[in-house]
């Protein structure tokens, strides 16, 4: 396992900033978008980006590229911000999110974006879907891996357990998946819509490999990221604690910006947040 220094993480750090400005962008042009999850889960993607998975930006279709599967695909703005800055195409494209005939839709479609590996938006399929992936992989001998962003709303879709215990009857070492558990969906609390606590045990009990981090922190999610599998025989499954709607000050851990509205008010205010981000990086 290569060695993962301060400036690396500084790094992300800054890209992860990005990221979000990119996540802005998007939704300054419409006037609306799914805020919430995209910024919960944007260090998350930034470290598996711009350090962790091996990919071909220039190569889309590299056969053996790993393999991203965004489950919540309502947290497109993130995946559409992670794949330009990342250089699949051009940023100036991201200005046409929202409008007629976009490459960009309301969740992502691999037959409109180069880097988007299969359609998601009904909750609960990208496990199955990624679990394929890693079979397949297995399957052929090779040492692609696949990575999974799941939402903790998005667990009471009974497919994802279907997909879990097929994962570790398996024993898909080279699958990843990271629960971003910012405890809030459209409706309200996750806990008050349909408890799954303690997942932790639940994914245990599937028979995964299960670790715990604070899914905002980029040592943490490149530690896990870097040491995985975490247990012989066992697909890996990470819990990432997260904050919905995190970098907006107005908007953090509310369940009410799951999808935004813009105001004049609140955008000025994200452009600040986004600055004094960047100000404490320097």
């Amino acid at each position: 396992m290569n060695q993962i220094s301060e400036q690396d993480v500084k790094r992300l750090e800054r890209i992860a900033v990005q990221i979000r400005r990119n996540i802005l962008r998007m939704i300054k042009v419409y006037g609306k978008g799914h805020l919430g999850g995209a910024m919960s889960a944007a260090d998350i993607v930034t470290a598996l980006y711009f350090q962790i998975m091996r990919i071909r930006p220039e190569e889309p279709k590299w056969k053996d590229r790993d393999r991203f599967v965004l489950s919540a695909g309502h947290k497109c703005l993130v995946l559409y911000a992670a794949l330009a800055e990342r250089g699949y195409f051009n940023k100036d494209l991201l200005d046409t999110y929202g409008a007629m005939d976009s490459k960009f839709p309301g969740h992502p479609d691999m037959h409109k974006l180069p880097g988007v590996e299969t359609n998601t938006g009904a909750l609960g399929h990208g496990l199955s879907i990624a679990g394929g992936m890693a079979l397949g992989a297995k399957l052929d001998g090779s040492d692609v891996k696949v990575y999974v962003v799941m939402g903790d709303g998005e667990l009471a879709e009974g497919s994802n357990w279907e997909a879990a215990a097929a994962c570790a009857k398996y024993q898909l070492e080279n699958l990843l998946v990271f629960v971003d558990k910012n405890e809030l969906q459209i409706s309200g609390s996750t806990k008050e819509v349909m408890n799954y606590d303690p997942l932790p045990d639940k994914w245990k009990a599937f028979g995964w490999a299960v670790r715990e981090i604070d899914g905002h922190n980029m040592r943490e999610i490149l530690d896990v990221a870097t040491r995985f599998p975490f247990e012989k025989g066992k697909p890996s499954v990470v819990i990432a604690h997260t904050v919905k709607s995190k970098g907006f000050s107005f908007a953090e851990g509310k369940a009410s910006y799951h999808y935004w509205k813009v105001t004049p008010e609140e955008l000025a205010q994200a452009e600040r947040d986004l600055a004094e981000m960047e100000r404490r990086l320097q």
